[in-house]
């Protein structure tokens, strides 16, 4: 039992991370623009910077997604599944996370295999900047992997315990449950 303890809590943490890794690169696209608009400012030119806060953004989105599911803010069918029974929501919910842990882990694959002939192929960014592409790329198969992992935790856990552990957001709140 203790050993579950660790893991959950592991687990938890590393999504956690996932969403201050997310916010820092927010922060970075602010700072990206501020320079940028700086360096209009003064007459200089800040090569790449677009393309910096591009990559900033897919970074920041894929790290979010493993935060954003345990924190109720996917978009998820929830009036439909608390209007079922108790075993049709469990199997509704289980049915759910299976397709949804077996989708993102196929996105894992090919967003690995791209990241891989990137490097492999020394391909780079098409703009100013001729960035390794898959310098980025790994912002993405890291994400993917963690929202991989936290979809397959709670499939894990809606067959084990028969509810998921998705914290219920403000909007769900605010409908009378």
């Amino acid at each position: 039992m203790a050993t579950l303890r660790l893991v959950r809590s592991v687990l938890d943490r590393l999504y956690t991370a996932g969403g201050v890794v997310a916010a820092l690169f927010l922060i970075a696209i602010l700072i990206l623009i501020v320079l940028q608009m700086l360096a209009r400012w003064t007459g200089e030119v800040f090569p790449g910077a677009p393309d910096y806060a591009g990559y900033c953004m897919a970074a920041a989105s894929f790290f979010a997604f493993a935060h954003a599911l345990n924190h109720g803010a996917h978009i998820r069918v929830s009036m439909l599944l608390n209007a079922l029974p108790q075993r049709a929501r469990r199997f509704a919910e289980t049915w759910c996370f299976a397709i949804g842990s077996a989708l993102a882990w196929y996105f894992v694959y090919y967003a690995v295999k791209t990241a891989y002939w990137s490097w492999k192929f020394n391909d780079v960014s098409q703009g100013q900047d001729a960035t390794p592409i898959w310098i980025p790329q790994m912002a993405m198969v890291i994400g993917a992997i963690l929202f991989a992992i936290a979809l397959t935790d709670h499939l894990i856990h809606v067959l084990f315990v028969g509810s998921h552990r998705i914290e219920a957001d403000l909007v769900d709140q605010s409908h009378g449950e």
